[in-house]
C-alpha cells in the first residue's frame, strides 16, 4: 500500500461521559434538546460564576481508566486551555495538562488474521466539552455561515490518547472498536457516534521504512464514523508521500475529511501546547482520591469482552470467532446469554444471533433493546427444531414472524399451520404421488442418473409447501426410488 514507507497513527478519542448533568454545573447532561436550552451562567462562563466539579465524572474516568489498564493517579489537578473559536464561550477549556487522572494504559485488539495486538494508552484526561457549531451547508468547507448550540457547552468529556502504535487503517479501527466496546461495557457513555459521545482526532504521519524518527503529521478532527476514518486513513498517508516524493514537504495542520470528495481539506495550522497557555486552573483544587474508593470502583467493574470472548470459547464451546463477534456488543452477548440459560446448544444460538438475527437487526436499523421477543422465544423456537416439529426452513420464516410481531414461536407455528409433517405414512402417499406424476424421472434415476433424486427432494417439498419432515422425506424417497 505504501511502497518504502511506514504509517504512523495516533488517536485522541473524545467520550462524552453520561453522567445526568453537566461536569461542573447542575444544567441537564441530554442529547437533542431545544439549542441553548441546557445553559446557565456556568457552564456560558458569565462573569462571577465558580465551577463546582462532578464527583461522578470523576468516578467514570476512573473506572474508565481501570477498564482500560491505567494506573490512576491519586493526585490530580485541572488546567486552563486557552483559545478563541466560537463555540468555546469562555475563551478557555477546562481540562488537563500535566496531571491527568489515568496514565499508561493499554489494550489488546484481535486483527482480521486472528493476530492479537497491543495498543498503549498514553493518558486520558477529564474536560469539559465545547459547543457544537451547526454548518448552513453541507459540511465546514462549504458554509458560509454557523449557527452555535452550546447546550454541550460543559458536557464531562474524556479524552484517550493512544501510543504511536498504529501502523495501518485496519489497526485504527480495531482499536477504536475495542475502546467503544469498552466502554460501553462498563456504563459510562452510550459511544454514540452519530450523536457525537464518541469522536476522535485523527494524526497521521508516514517516514521511511526503518525510520527511527516519525514524519511531520496532519491531523483530521471530530471524525465520527469509523468508515470515515478508514477512508481518510487509506487516503492521506498517500497524500503525503505524494507530496514527499515531489520534494516538498509536510505541513503540520489541521485537516478535514470530505467524505463526498473523498480527500483531506487543510482548515488551520496546528497548534502546539505552548500556544495554548496552559496553567493551572485557578477555581478549582486539586483533586485527591483514596486509594480505597479507587479499589471499590474496581470491584463494579462486569466481566469486559476479553474475559468474556475467553469464557464463551472455553466453557460453552463457540468458535473464538464467534465470541469475538458476540462480546464486541454487551446486549448482544447478554441476549446470547439469555438464551444459553434455557437452551443448551451455545453453537446453534451462536448462529441464529451472528445469522438472521445481526442481519434483520441492520435491515431495520433497530438496537437489541427495540426487538419484540425474548430470548426465551428463541429458545423455544431453537427447541421445536430439535423435536422435529420445523423444519430449518420453516424456522426461518417463524423467526422473522417473531422478529416483525413479537409474537411466540408456538403461536406462529400454530397460526400458520407450519407444523412438520413427520407422519410416515402420510409423507408416504404425498411421495407415491410425487413418483407417480414424474414417470420419466423415475426412469432417469434408475437408469443410472443419480442427479434426479435431488429434483424428487424439490418436488416432494413443493408438494408439502416445505414442511415435510427432509430426514424422513430423504429416507422413504430412497427405499421407493430403489424399490
Amino acid at each position: 500500500m505504501l511502497d518504502g514507507y511506514e504509517m504512523t497513527v495516533g488517536l485522541e478519542i473524545h467520550v462524552q461521559l453520561d453522567t445526568d448533568t453537566k461536569i461542573f454545573c447542575g444544567c441537564k447532561n441530554e442529547f437533542g434538546a431545544e439549542p441553548n436550552n441546557h445553559t446557565c451562567p456556568i457552564c456560558l462562563g458569565l462573569p462571577g460564576t465558580l465551577p463546582v466539579l462532578n464527583e461522578k465524572a470523576v468516578e467514570y474516568i476512573v473506572k474508565a481508566g481501570l477498564a482500560l489498564n491505567c494506573e490512576i493517579n491519586t493526585f490530580s489537578k485541572f488546567d486552563r486551555k486557552n483559545y478563541f473559536y466560537a463555540d468555546l464561550p469562555k475563551a478557555y477549556q477546562i481540562s488537563q495538562f500535566d496531571l491527568p487522572f489515568c496514565e499508561d494504559g493499554h489494550v489488546m485488539i484481535q486483527l482480521e488474521d486472528g493476530a492479537d495486538m497491543k495498543i498503549g494508552i498514553t493518558r486520558i484526561h477529564l474536560e469539559e466539552d465545547a459547543g457544537k457549531l451547526n454548518h448552513a451547508g453541507e459540511g465546514i468547507a462549504s458554509s458560509d455561515s454557523s449557527l452555535v448550540d452550546y447546550n454541550r457547552v460543559g458536557t464531562p468529556l474524556i479524552e484517550i490518547v493512544s501510543e504511536p502504535d498504529i501502523h495501518s487503517p485496519e489497526q485504527a479501527i480495531a482499536y477504536l472498536k475495542k475502546i467503544k466496546s469498552i466502554l460501553e461495557y462498563i456504563g459510562v457513555s452510550d459511544c454514540d457516534m452519530s450523536q457525537g459521545s464518541m469522536r476522535a482526532d485523527v494524526n497521521i504521519s508516514v517516514a521511511p521504512k526503518g525510520s527511527d524518527k516519525l514524519g511531520t503529521r496532519t491531523e483530521l478532527k471530530n471524525m465520527n464514523s469509523f468508515k470515515a476514518i478508514e477512508k481518510a486513513l487509506k487516503y492521506e498517508p498517500k497524500r503525503q508521500i505524494k507530496v514527499l516524493e515531489s520534494g516538498g514537504e509536510i505541513i503540520q495542520g489541521t485537516l478535514t475529511w470530505d467524505d463526498e470528495a473523498g480527500k483531506t481539506i487543510p482548515m488551520r495550522s496546528k497548534e502546539e501546547a505552548h500556544d495554548y497557555r496552559y496553567f493551572p486552573e485557578p477555581d478549582l483544587v486539586p483533586v485527591i482520591l483514596d486509594q480505597e474508593w479507587i479499589e471499590g470502583i474496581r470491584e463494579t467493574l462486569p466481566e469486559l469482552p476479553d474475559a468474556r470472548q475467553k469464557r464463551y470459547v472455553e466453557e460453552l464451546g463457540i468458535p473464538e470467532y464467534d465470541a469475538m463477534v458476540i462480546t464486541a456488543d454487551r446486549e448482544m452477548a447478554d441476549f446470547f446469554e439469555a438464551v444459553v440459560e434455557e437452551h443448551n446448544d451455545a453453537k446453534a444460538i451462536s448462529n441464529w444471533i451472528m445469522g438472521d438475527f445481526s442481519r434483520l437487526l441492520n435491515e431495520e436499523s433497530i438496537t437489541i433493546a427495540e426487538v419484540k421477543f425474548k430470548p426465551a422465544d428463541l429458545a423455544k423456537m431453537l427447541k421445536l427444531m430439535d423435536e422435529g416439529t420445523i423444519s430449518s426452513k420453516i424456522a426461518k420464516t417463524v423467526f422473522e414472524e417473531m422478529f416483525a410481531t413479537g409474537k411466540d414461536p408456538d403461536t406462529i407455528v400454530e397460526e400458520k399451520g407450519l407444523k412438520q409433517i413427520s407422519d410416515t405414512s402420510e409423507l408416504e402417499k404425498i411421495i407415491d404421488q410425487v413418483i407417480a406424476d414424474n414417470q420419466s424421472a423415475l426412469e432417469d434415476y434408475r437408469g443410472g442418473n443419480k442427479n434426479v433424486f435431488g429434483f424428487f427432494i424439490g418436488q416432494t417439498m413443493k408438494a408439502t409447501r416445505g414442511k415435510a419432515n427432509p430426514g424422513m422425506v430423504n429416507k422413504i424417497l430412497r427405499e421407493k426410488l430403489e424399490g
